[in-house]
């Protein structure tokens, strides 16, 4: 049967507490000196116990050099760490320095360009300052010259583009024109093609009757007048 898991805690009973104390101090005594030969490394062990009593290992012959070369490290990295945060806090103060004299340098060049606080400067600087403002008042006039040429272009093509569109529906409006005037034309001449008078010619036109009798119908009348009797041929 397996050893359950130890709770670690604080042993209350006293004659426990110093067993389970001579057992681990004998047993991390034994561990600091198996590190040192398997890996060889340079180990110092101190333990004191309750009662004060000094327990130490070393895997040099001198516990103090051990002990010094440790010191140095700590307090080295401790000066290291120290100096570091006071260049950090210098550093951050000049930072402040700089910036607040950038700002307050920005605002008497803002001013200095309005025309304001202009008595400490001397005759160079006058100049320099002059020469800086030709400049920027030529630039800003190339800006606007470039500006407005962009957008006379940009007029220009919308100008283009809305003749070509005007060209485009007078066209169309012709084209529409001309359609509305052919197609009645169109109409009249093909009513007059297709409805044309007959000619009739009266000497050679016979609707069921020859010309002998059609002579007698038209006499009929006048001998009727004359004798006022009936014709033969109507008997």
């Amino acid at each position: 049967m397996g050893r359950g898991r130890v709770e670690l805690k604080r042993i209350e009973n006293k004659i426990n507490r110093q067993v389970t104390f001579a057992k681990r101090r004998n047993g991390l005594l034994k561990k600091a000196y198996e590190l040192s030969v398997l890996c060889d490394a340079e180990v110092a062990l101190i333990i004191f116990s309750n009662r004060g009593k000094l327990y130490e290992f070393c895997s040099s012959s001198n516990m103090f050099k051990t002990i010094e070369k440790y010191q140095k490290c700590s307090y080295d990295t401790l000066k290291v760490n120290s100096s570091d945060k006071e260049i950090e806090q210098s550093s951050y103060k000049e930072y402040l320095e700089l910036k607040a004299k950038c700002e307050s340098l920005a605002q008497q060049y803002q001013r200095q360009l309005l025309g304001e606080d202009l008595g400490p400067l001397n005759m160079k600087e006058l100049e320099q300052l002059e020469h800086q403002l030709d400049a920027t008042v030529r630039h800003i006039r190339s800006t606007k010259t470039q500006f407005m040429l962009d957008q006379l272009c940009d007029l220009q093509t919308k100008e283009k583009l809305l003749v070509e569109a005007n060209k485009a529906l007078e066209r169309k409006l012709d084209e529409m024109h001309t359609e509305n005037q052919i197609q009645p034309s169109w109409a009249g001449g093909e009513q007059s093609s297709f409805f044309q008078p007959l000619e009739c010619n009266n000497s050679t036109l016979q609707t069921g009757y020859s010309s002998a009798v059609s002579n007698q119908i038209i006499a009929a009348p006048h001998a009727q007048n004359l004798n006022g009797l009936i014709p033969g041929w109507m008997l």
